[in-house]
C-alpha cells in the first residue's frame, strides 16, 4: 500500500513588536515648516527555530530629514512565527523572503505610523510594497554574484 503523502501546511502561529524606536535628535525640527525628505529601508530575515518552525523578523526604518535637519529615525523589528511543515524545499524559499514579509508588513506599517504620531509628526501610511518582485530581484542578483565570483 502506497504510503499517503502529508499535506503542506503553512500557517501564521504568532504576531509580535520584537522591537521598536523613535528617535528625534533635536526639538528645533518642530519650529520649522514641515517638508520632509524620507529614506525607507526594509530588510528580512529568517532563522529555523525548530523542524516546522520559522521566525521571520521584517525591519522597517525610516528616517525623516526636515530643512538638511534630522526629524525622527523609526525603526521597528516586526516578527512572526510561521509553521511551515511538509512543505517542498524548493519553495520554503519564497514563503520566508517574499510571503511572509508581505504578511508582517501591514502591522510593521501600523507601528511606524502610530510611533510616528506619537512623536507629534503628522501621520505617515507607507506604501504597500511587492516583496515577490523584491524578493526575485534579490535572487537574480545572488545568482549575478554567483556567476561573477565562478
Amino acid at each position: 500500500m502506497a504510503e499517503e503523502q502529508a499535506q503542506p501546511q503553512l500557517a501564521l502561529e504568532r504576531i509580535y513588536v520584537k522591537d521598536m524606536s523613535l528617535e528625534v535628535p533635536g526639538a528645533g525640527v518642530f519650529t520649522k515648516e514641515w517638508n520632509p525628505e524620507l529614506d525607507i529601508n526594509l530588510s528580512s530575515n529568517a532563522e529555523k527555530l525548530d523542524d516546522d518552525h520559522y521566525q521571520v523578523v521584517l525591519t522597517v526604518s525610516v528616517t525623516a530629514k526636515n530643512a538638511e535637519e534630522a526629524a525622527f529615525i523609526a525603526e521597528v523589528h516586526q516578527a512572526g512565527i510561521f509553521l511551515l511543515k511538509d512543505i517542498p524545499e524548493d519553495q520554503i524559499g519564497q514563503i520566508l523572503g517574499a510571503y511572509c514579509p508581505n504578511v508582517l508588513f501591514p502591522y510593521a506599517r501600523e507601528v511606524i505610523s502610530d510611533i510616528v504620531t506619537r512623536g507629534s509628526f503628522p501621520q505617515l501610511l507607507l506604501a504597500p510594497v511587492n516583496f515577490d518582485q523584491a524578493f526575485a530581484q534579490s535572487q537574480q542578483q545572488a545568482q549575478v554574484d554567483a556567476e561573477g565570483n565562478a
